[in-house]
């Protein structure tokens, strides 16, 4: 007499075994959502052109990864969005009133050269939108600190590099306030002018656990400290430390651009460290650098050391001892 077949209980298969359904394309997709209140506020207070700047980028860095694909032979990956998201960070960390051109060549350089020439998506070794933002700053410097005031808003703006630039001397730019600087009615990047959007899009990508909070909470908390504890000018602590924090690319640079997957550390330990050391060279560089900022270098250093704070803070194999085998 036959018997019917116990039911398989297990699936054999390869690692991992939990999977939650994200994918790529829902990672990038989150990222966008979280970048629009910043993205929004950025155009409302410099208008058109802040717009132009923002489409401009987005669209040629989907062209670039297209053309650069099918140059190479490869997949075309640009539903992943992962091109997009790239075009949407070089545009935020640009000022309004940059010619045309500059997005363009900024996104061929983010693309071409940083992502697709060293393998594409998970292979690059910085951040592509950072990495285009320094070679434009170096190329065309006199452009990318020309910042613009608010787009006829009621308010007077003052730049943001006026704003870095005045805290070295101990002094608050003239016409600025904190709540100023905290809800964004400063003139700057696009989009690093407000803090508060850019809470509220970190906030939610921690929240949907695109991003853990070990990398922000490291590094604002070490510039926090810092600036607390190490005021230039005499001046008093507490708003030293918080224009500090309220100006320049810190806080996108804390939750949108330090925290790539491919350019950070994959263990809790490495990220404090990399956060920490994130924080440390932005205050190097912003005390005794010849830019007023230095959000931008100071995570593009830190990610060539990436690979190293992964190799010395991976966990043990279970069940193996960390003494050398004896002969």
């Amino acid at each position: 007499m036959m018997t019917a077949e116990p039911p398989k209980l297990l699936t054999v298969s390869p690692s991992p075994h939990a999977r939650r359904g994200v994918t790529t394309a829902s990672i990038m997709k989150e990222v966008m959502i979280a970048l629009l209140p910043a993205t929004v506020w950025g155009i409302y207070i410099f208008g058109l052109p802040a717009a132009i700047v923002v489409l401009t980028s987005v669209l040629a860095c989907v062209l670039f990864e297209a053309l650069t694909q099918i140059i190479l032979r490869r997949p075309v990956t640009i539903s992943d969005c992962s091109a997009a998201v790239t075009g949407l960070l070089l545009a935020l960390n640009l000022p309004a009133s940059v010619p045309i051109y500059v997005p363009i060549v900024g996104s061929a350089f983010a693309i071409i050269v940083v992502k697709q020439l060293f393998g594409g998506l998970g292979k690059n070794i910085m951040n592509p939108a950072l990495a285009a933002r320094v070679f434009l700053m170096l190329t065309w410097a006199d452009k990318m600190t020309a910042f613009p005031a608010a787009y006829d808003r009621g308010f007077d703006a003052v730049a943001s590099a006026t704003s870095l630039e005045s805290l070295k001397t101990g002094a608050m730019a003239e016409g600025t306030s904190l709540l100023d600087l905290f809800l964004g009615k400063t003139g700057g990047c696009i989009g690093e002018i407000s803090v508060l959007m850019l809470l509220v899009g970190g906030v939610y990508l921690m929240i949907r656990k695109i991003i853990t909070w070990h990398i922000p909470v490291a590094f604002i908390g070490t510039v926090a400290i810092v600036t607390f504890l190490f005021p230039i000018g005499g001046a008093d602590r507490l708003t030293f430390m918080t224009a500090s924090l309220c100006t320049g690319g810190l806080m996108i640079g804390a939750f949108f651009m330090a925290t790539d997957y491919v350019t950070s550390p994959v263990t809790a330990v490495g990220r404090l460290i990399y956060g920490v050391g994130c924080g440390l060279l932005v205050i190097l560089l912003r005390y005794f650098g010849s830019y007023p900022e230095g959000v931008s270098f100071a995570i593009l250093i830190m990610n060539a050391l990436v690979w190293y704070l992964d190799m010395f803070t991976k966990p043990r194999v279970f069940g193996k001892s960390r003494k050398k085998k004896q002969a």
